[in-house]
């Protein structure tokens, strides 16, 4: 929650990864708050009244998960809602913003990303942000089980990673100066 709370003021896609994670770690848990509670909560050595609220909003994650049938895969209706505002902004850099920065790392990233989509069987409901952030998200869980990633692999994704971090970059810019 602490985490959470931070990545979403400061970058949405890393908030994404990160709740995407929180998703599976849930699920390797089977939705048992008590051995959260153990091996994650307690961890946070935080004071009694924080580990309480970081309780809470475990709880409630499991809640979302059951009610909208995220159990097993999937994503919170909620983190799909934050990759669509992405891919709106990825949109409206691409055409009404005219930014020539993140248009180049668009294009860069573009056949890695139409090859990615076909690897991973995405379908056109997946759009280009979703792909890029499935791929980024594949990359860490490979790397936290220190599994090997070929070079081509890790040449497509750095071309994601700029792509994104431009985006979420712009995009938090652009949130200050609307609010």
């Amino acid at each position: 929650m602490i985490i959470a709370q931070d990545k979403k003021k400061t970058n949405l896609a890393e908030y994404i990864l990160y709740m995407w994670q929180v998703e599976d770690i849930i699920r390797a848990y089977q939705f048992n708050i008590d051995k959260i509670d153990e091996n994650i909560i307690k961890q946070f050595n935080q004071p009694e009244a924080a580990q309480n609220e970081i309780r809470d909003w475990y709880e409630n994650l499991i809640e979302m998960m059951k009610i909208e049938k995220v159990e097993e895969t999937g994503h919170l209706q909620i983190l799909k809602n934050n990759v669509n505002e992405l891919y709106d902004f990825h949109v409206y850099l691409l055409t009404k913003g005219k930014d020539s920065a993140y248009n180049s790392h668009y294009q860069q990233a573009l056949g890695n990303i139409t090859e990615f989509r076909e690897k991973s069987k995405a379908t056109q409901e997946n759009n280009d942000i979703e792909v890029c952030l499935t791929a980024l998200y594949g990359i860490l869980m490979l790397k936290l089980q220190g599994k090997e990633i070929s070079k081509d692999t890790l040449s497509a994704i750095t071309t994601f990673s700029q792509m994104i971090s431009e985006l979420t970059a712009k995009y938090k810019a652009f949130e200050e100066e609307n609010e």
